[in-house]
């Protein structure tokens, strides 16, 4: 897969991972690579970059006595996030109409 088009993907599926509970770094990290493997040092650019264009919030809680520092998508990453859903419908018909 083309680097941009993977770059592109990962922040959605990022989005998406966060869709209906917060997370930190670690388990978003974990989700993503039951699909497509991403490395920590690849995540967290996306993360910042994804906070830096308010699509993502952050905050921090106390877990065995660390810093756990959570993320939380915000009401433009759901809209970015269903754009991209109803994009995704529309290519999927061109993949389902070429692989049959």
């Amino acid at each position: 897969m083309d680097s941009q088009q993977k770059k592109g993907l990962l922040e959605l599926m990022v989005l998406a991972s966060l869709k209906y509970e917060d997370s930190y770094g670690y388990i978003i990290n974990q989700n993503i690579n039951d699909v497509m493997e991403i490395s920590e040092s690849t995540l967290y650019p996306i993360l910042r970059r994804l906070e830096k264009q308010y699509m993502l919030e952050t905050y921090q809680t106390i877990y065995n006595s660390r810093v756990r520092k959570y993320y939380r998508i915000t009401k433009e990453g759901l809209k970015k996030l269903k754009l991209s859903e109803d994009d995704f419908r529309e290519v999927k018909k061109i993949y389902d109409f070429i692989l049959r």
